[in-house]
């Protein structure tokens, strides 16, 4: 393969990267790969020498890492994120969880859609125990909901545990559950996650792993 062919692959694959970057729904990666994409055109355009692209991607490569700097700054700041407690049947928040209801259920598949539609009604027969329901938020966009069933010993069990793809991530959960005081400060001493909803991250972020579910001491 000669190397005006791998010029031209070169070319190719930064626009497709370019464009890929675009579909992505994460914030971050989408900064990330769009960083890639014009880092690609960068030398392609240097060596065709077109030099109005080589601006254009080293200007865009810049916004890139301004921005990548500005996120990643901000991924464990507690600052960033704010947790309001809210009724399981408050308007706002049956609406939240009935708009991403498919994404909610991806991520939670202990839960139908019956079994979500029920969640927090204070009718619901089959677990009559009320449910705590926090929405986690960044600024004014909500990005999240956390929602536990007390048991007895300050025992919060997870329900609900939710992140919106844009900041998925950012596992905001670290924030909920390690950072914040409002757990403690609401009387949860332990924190537990069924298997049925187990999920990698929980590790990450602190959790205590026993068989298939994780457990979390909170510090008072």
């Amino acid at each position: 393969m000669n190397s005006a062919t791998w010029l031209e692959i070169l070319g190719w694959t930064g626009s497709a990267v370019l464009v890929w970057s675009l579909l992505q729904s994460r914030i971050l990666r989408l900064r990330l790969i769009n960083l890639v994409g014009c880092v690609l055109l960068i030398g392609y355009n240097a060596i065709v020498g077109v030099l109005p692209m080589i601006g254009l991607n080293v200007v865009l490569a810049v916004i890139n890492l301004v921005y990548l700097r500005k996120l990643l700054g901000t991924r464990h700041d507690e600052a960033s994120y704010q947790i309001l407690e809210v009724a399981p049947d408050e308007v706002y928040a049956r609406h939240f969880l009935r708009t991403h209801a498919a994404d909610v259920a991806s991520f939670n598949a202990h839960l139908d859609a019956g079994r979500l539609a029920l969640l927090g009604r204070i009718d619901d027969e089959d677990d009559p125990t009320p449910l705590r329901m926090f929405l986690v938020l960044r600024g004014t966009e909500t990005i999240g909901v956390v929602a536990l069933r007390p048991a007895p010993g300050g025992v919060g069990i997870v329900e609900l545990d939710y992140v919106t793809e844009r900041y998925r991530d950012f596992t905001p959960g670290e924030f909920v559950f390690r950072r914040s005081e409002t757990l403690a400060a609401q009387g949860f001493a332990h924190i537990e996650v069924p298997a049925a909803m187990a999920a990698p991250y929980y590790e990450r972020i602190g959790f205590t792993r026993r068989g298939e579910s994780f457990t979390l001491d909170l510090v008072p």
